[in-house]
């Protein structure tokens, strides 16, 4: 069997280029080996988010495979048929459910059927996109690409405790739409404060919220605090702004030990920088929107200055995929990504 070669310690050298090169994987039915897996971490090789990551991906193709172990530093992943159904992906620790999730979406989309998912591990560990980014901004971002799913969740998993459970429905998309006009909130965008929270004291959310006021001409922002069902404590404070095409998100989970206002301050600052730019993405979307945009065939978006993470993912879909990925300088710091099918 010809296996493409894909080098884990490329660029930024962490997780991401396994998740993406067994996404795509799976949608060309090519066959890839994986050599150097997250080179560049302090712990190298799969971890327990990393096994789970291959073991979906595998179960939802019939994939021959080898060296799927923790610790391995290389696989070998030839995948089948997609098919559609009901899977259980449970990754034992407060690893990142989100991330399992977006390896086999876009392939199950694909699927003839709808498929349900449920995930148990991490919701919020502060290292990957948290299960309220995913929900309220990557899947509503692919919902206009054509993509659709409905998620519900039964407990939510904060880091270290984990032990989260939540459930995704994937409804098959034949083709997805390209998109190309993500648009600048306006200064009158609607805005919210949204606050989990887990036994924590009912004063550490509004401390969060009267310091974002403070900070921000927030003052008609909706606020909301939700007391959710987890078995650790946490606290995540997410800020949000709805422009007319999009959702954006700067979330930041709360730490033992860190006070609420400085946690208020992180979210604050991340929001400042934003809108101060003529960025249409943030950076957080920016990094996800790269490979459902490739699949589309065109895409095109304004946002900061690409992450290594982005420009990694950049170059792991153009070794996979016929596509052309071109990140242009406009100003200080402001870029635009562009993709075309080639």
């Amino acid at each position: 069997m010809n296996y493409l070669i894909i080098d884990g310690a490329q660029g930024e050298g962490g997780g991401q280029v396994l998740r993406t090169a067994l996404t795509l994987s799976m949608l060309t039915k090519q066959a890839i080996e994986v050599v150097n897996i997250r080179a560049k971490r302090k712990k190298p090789g799969l971890l327990r988010q990393h096994l789970t990551c291959v073991l979906a991906a595998q179960q939802i193709c019939d994939a021959e495979t080898a060296g799927v172990e923790l610790g391995s530093n290389h696989i070998r992943f030839a995948p089948k048929q997609i098919k559609a159904g009901d899977y259980h992906f449970a990754i034992g620790t407060a690893g990142s459910t989100t991330l399992v999730c977006q390896t086999v979406l876009l392939a199950l989309a694909t699927a003839k059927q709808p498929s349900t998912i449920t995930f148990e591990g991490g919701t919020h560990n502060g290292m990957s996109p948290s299960l309220c980014f995913f929900e309220h901004c990557y899947l509503p971002a692919l919902a206009k690409m054509g993509v659709y799913c409905e998620l519900t969740v039964a407990k939510y998993g904060f880091y270290p405790a984990g032990g989260g459970k939540w459930q995704l429905t994937i409804y098959p998309c034949e083709t997805l739409k390209p998109f190309t006009h993500f648009a600048q909130p306006t200064k009158d965008a609607k805005k919210a404060i949204k606050v989990l929270v887990n036994k924590l004291p009912g004063h550490v959310a509004k401390r969060e919220i009267s310091t974002v006021k403070q900070y921000l001409d927030w003052a008609g922002a909706e606020t909301t605090i939700t007391r959710v069902e987890s078995i650790g404590a946490g606290n995540s404070l997410q800020l949000q702004i709805t422009s007319d095409t999009h959702n954006s998100i700067f979330e930041v989970i709360g730490q033992h030990g860190i006070a609420a206002q400085k946690v208020a301050l992180k979210a604050v600052k991340q929001v400042t920088q934003f809108t101060q730019s003529a960025a249409a993405v943030e950076e957080y979307l920016a990094d996800q929107l790269l490979l459902p945009l490739a699949l589309a065939g065109k895409g095109e978006f304004k946002t900061s200055e690409p992450s290594l993470h982005s420009l990694t993912n950049a170059e792991v879909i153009k070794t996979l995929f016929h596509v052309e990925i071109t990140f242009t300088q406009l100003d200080d710091n402001l870029w635009q990504v562009s993709l075309t099918d080639t």
